[in-house]
């Protein structure tokens, strides 16, 4: 089976390749609160420096060291001269997508690379948070994860580029795309974080928002009718199964998809992706998260220079939530105590992603929690930052508002989620809510 790579979020200690857990250095005194800016930057330098600190921060980090994703990492990442490590470092000349670029694509030429094209990483390191994150932005929207020929067909024609949600901001750039100079010095069209992580509205780009209209699957499966390039029978229904918003991002042929996530207070996340991969107990976890994904991403060719790991970060830790959808009122306070008495209980604290839980308890599809690849046997709460306009709802995106959620008319075989028709189980907190109960609940949620 073709493995699909996606852009694409307490640890059992894993163990070294000696048996035994690699030991951490000491912790220099700190002054700054713990995940203040000054207290993350001053922390990037154990990252960015000490080659030991690095490898117990992966170990911390990964909270089922036996699946692939950490057997993965394991076996490669900190290993100073071999492995990962050992990989050239790259930081490729990249332009944005813009409108001259994608008519070259549309006459079918060649990429030309503008002059304005240079590389992210001068070799000078970021003093400031706020410069760390400028650079992390940058990476965000230029670093490429890989070539992407699905992408510069997409590109190449306007109808194909609307049908999988493709769209350009009002000054003619195309977010998640980036022309490059890939390692064999060819220009290329490759993809980046803001491809899933950007949603394009009215021509703006709201950064951290998923792009819930962006459909990876049928972009791919796009270029493969358009050209004739061969593609097998299952991957094919894999692909068109995804649909707007969704993407299957393991490493094994578990059928396990899951709904592109917003980027909202990372910083204040416990734990990483729906499974809960990854403790997030220090920024040294987020930033090796992006730099495996990366190298990984391409094909384990190269490594991204780890300052640009750790500022995209930084970038990742600076977005701003946007206000809620709703205002305070009556209604919504009602349903603070509904919350409080029925919810908060898994939705701990300010995000609302508390502590992780068994999969078998939470009862949704179990294929994720279980798989091969990132499983763990748990799911983590889902955050509830800007809930209301995070729909679908689940991992899966299954469910499509928070009325469906709540309502028992999900449960039957008969429901139309945004998946198709078919009963969502699982997740059964609060069905059995009297009505006005339900309304108040939704109203408070709809002021997160």
């Amino acid at each position: 089976m073709t493995r699909l790579l996606f852009i694409g979020a307490a640890a059992l200690l894993a163990a070294g390749c000696d048996g035994e857990r690699s030991p951490a250095p000491e912790h220099p005194p700190q002054t700054a609160p713990p995940w203040s800016d000054a207290w993350i930057v001053a922390e990037g330098t154990r990252y960015l420096d000490d080659p030991a600190f690095r490898r117990a921060a992966l170990e911390a980090s990964l909270t089922d060291p036996s699946n692939v994703y950490s057997a993965t990492r394991l076996s490669a990442y900190g290993k100073q001269t071999q492995g990962w490590d050992a990989l050239p470092v790259w930081s490729p000349r990249v332009a944005p997508v813009d409108a001259a670029m994608t008519g070259s694509l549309a006459r079918g030429e060649p990429i030309a690379m503008p002059s304005s094209a240079k590389s992210l990483w001068t070799g000078t390191r970021p003093e400031s948070f706020d410069d760390w994150a400028a650079l992390g932005r940058a990476v965000f929207y230029l670093y490429p994860l890989r070539p992407e020929v699905q992408a510069a067909y997409a590109l190449a024609d306007p109808a194909v580029a609307e049908s999988v949600g493709l769209a350009p901001l009002n000054d003619g750039t195309w977010p998640g795309v980036v022309a490059f100079e890939d390692v064999d010095g060819e220009a290329k069209i490759g993809i980046t974080c803001a491809l899933c992580h950007v949603s394009v509205e009215a021509g703006v780009a709201v950064e951290g928002r998923a792009r819930r209209d962006f459909d990876y699957g049928r972009m791919r499966l796009a270029w493969h009718e358009g050209t004739g390039a061969p593609v097998t029978d299952d991957l094919a229904a894999r692909m068109r199964s995804w649909g707007p918003g969704r993407a299957d991002i393991t490493q094994d042929d578990d059928e396990d998809p899951v709904a592109i996530v917003d980027l909202w207070d990372v910083r204040s996340l416990r734990h990483l992706t729906q499974a809960a991969t990854l403790t997030h107990e220090h920024p040294a976890a987020l930033a090796i998260r992006q730099e495996t994904q990366i190298l990984h991403a391409n094909d384990e060719r190269t490594r991204p220079p780890r300052e640009l790991a750790f500022a995209l970060a930084i970038y990742v830790y600076s977005l701003q939530t946007p206000p809620p959808t709703a205002a305070p009122s009556d209604a919504s306070a009602r349903g603070q105590a509904v919350f409080d008495d029925a919810c908060a209980g898994c939705h701990e604290g300010p995000t609302g992603a508390g502590t992780p839980r068994p999969a078998k308890r939470i009862g949704t599809e179990p294929t994720l929690a279980f798989g091969k690849a990132r499983g763990t046997g748990l799911y983590r709460p889902s955050p509830l930052i800007r809930v209301a306009d995070a729909a679908p709802y689940l991992h899966d995106g299954s469910v499509g508002s928070l009325e469906a959620l709540l309502g028992r008319e999900r449960l039957e075989d008969d429901y139309q989620g945004p998946r198709g028709v078919g009963a969502v189980d699982g997740h059964r907190y609060g069905l059995g809510l009297e009505d006005d109960d339900r309304a108040d609940l939704i109203a408070y949620l709809r002021t997160r």
